[in-house]
This record gives C-alpha cells, structure tokens and sequence, in this order.
C-alpha cells in the first residue's frame, strides 16, 4: 500500500506504523503495487495489470486485505472489521462495541467504553488486535493486562475498584485470618466506618489490622471511611477515641489472598479487530 501520509510502499499498516514516527490512516489509502507486477494502482481486490488477489478478504472501507480465514466482517457501527463471526457477536450501541451473544441483555452497559484506553497499559481498546475481558463492573480491560493484574495479586478493577472475578473463597479465607488473629487489648473493641467498594454501601465494624468486612455483602473490598474510631464496651459508649492507623482492607485482602484463589481463564467477551 502506498501511504498517503508520507507517500511511501508499505506491505501493511504495522511495517508503516513501526518504521515511521507517525500512524497510518488507512482508511486514506488510495493507492496499492501490486508485489508480483509491480503496477501502482487504486485500492482494489485484484490486480488491474495481472488479476493477482491481494487476499481473500478485502474491505473497501477499511483498505484491509487478509488471506487467512478469521471469520472476519465489517462492522458499520464500529467502523472497523471484527473478527470471529457475525453471526456469534452483537453490536451493543451503549456500549459501542461488538460482544458475545451470550452477553445481550445480560451485560452491565457502560457509555461508550471501548472508546476509553485500557486502564492498565493505557492503549486503545476499541481498535486493539488483543481481546479484552469485561468485569462485572462493565470496564473493559485488555485479557493480558487482566491476566497481568491477577498474578500481581490484584483484583480489583482499575478504574472503579470494584472486585472482578468472584472472591468468595478469599473472604472465607480472611475470615479465618482475622478469627485467628485477635486484636491487641489497646486496639479491641474499636470501631470504625467503612465504605464497600463492591456494594457501596457504608457499615460500622470493629477495627482490625488484616481488613474490614462489610457487613452488608461480606466483601473485604472496602475503604475506611474519614473520622475518628469510637470505642464501644458494653453497657458504655465512648465518642472520639483516638484514630486508629491502618485498616486499609484492599491491602489487606490483596496481600492475604492466596494466588492459586485467584487464578483461572477469563472469559474473552470483547471481539478484537483484524
């Protein structure tokens, strides 16, 4: 293809965008040379000079040539072509992005979400040739830099801190930690405010250094919440006890989650681009 931005041959976009210091609009191409005749010509599927296929799989719109069978089809809402089927994927104009039919009317909607970056490594989704992974949250997250994320020991979605995958058996496992574990006398019977990064709901729950379980849905992915711990014994009440440190239970359940809990495949519902 000859690039309309420099007006140099390039077999692909990928050569262009790595030998120059700038990217490609191929939507812009309007010229190709034919590798076996050597005939500069306008974008088409064949060779004008000697009828050569340029691929099997030609896109007038997107200027795109493959010779592989990858089930590819143009998208107009899009505006690229996708790969994987038609048939198996659904345009979501929320969204604005195809998924898995599985997912139709049965996906948490987010405006526009694949137009944002990936909030890991912060390059594009909606173009990327790297599935991506969608959490109940409904953020989009590249599969690798979800699969990143989960060998660091990190569960928690990146943009809205809302637990991804299900951490049932971590919070049994914290649980059992912090049962084990009692609180120092000068530390035991505080109580503190938090707020649940999963059920955004606030409760009131006694201090202790491993986390802080919400007593709405038993998540550990909570946030303490600004203001003094209060001292409660029974039969009295004392208000404005000293703020106790710590407590952060995103950290706490981060670092006691047991990796092999948190491994396993994440469901590939995001149809990538050609």
């Amino acid at each position: 293809m000859i690039s309309p931005c420099c007006g140099r041959a390039y077999t692909c976009r990928f050569c262009h965008n790595d030998a120059e210091n700038h990217c490609i609009d191929r939507r812009q191409v309007m010229e190709v040379v034919c590798m076996q005749c050597k005939t500069r010509q306008p974008v088409q599927k064949n060779c004008q000079q000697c009828n050569l296929e340029f691929g099997r799989y030609y896109c007038a719109r997107c200027k795109l040539f493959d010779d592989d069978d990858k089930q590819q089809y143009h998208c107009e809402e899009c505006g690229i072509c996708r790969i994987g089927g038609r048939e198996r994927f659904f345009h979501c104009p929320v969204c604005d992005v195809c998924l898995s039919v599985h997912l139709q009317g049965n996906h948490k909607c987010v405006e526009r979400v694949s137009r944002a970056n990936c909030p890991v490594c912060l390059e594009d989704i909606h173009t990327s040739r790297i599935p991506s992974h969608i959490p109940p949250c409904g953020h989009l997250i590249h599969s690798t830099c979800f699969d990143d994320m989960l060998k660091s020991g990190l569960y928690a979605c990146p943009v809205c801190n809302t637990s991804m995958i299900n951490m049932e058996k971590v919070w049994q496992h914290l649980d059992e930690e912090t049962q084990g574990t009692p609180m120092p006398d000068d530390y035991r019977n505080h109580f503190v405010m938090i707020l649940c990064r999963d059920c955004h709901k606030e409760s009131e729950v006694a201090f202790h250094i491993l986390g802080l379980k919400c007593q709405e849905c038993g998540s550990y992915n909570t946030s303490r919440n600004k203001g003094k711990a209060v001292l409660r014994v029974p039969g009295v009440e004392v208000e404005g006890a000293e703020p106790v440190e710590g407590g952060n239970a995103s950290e706490g359940a981060s670092s006691s989650r047991p990796e092999a809990e948190a491994s396993g495949e994440a469901e590939r519902d995001v149809i990538k681009e050609c």
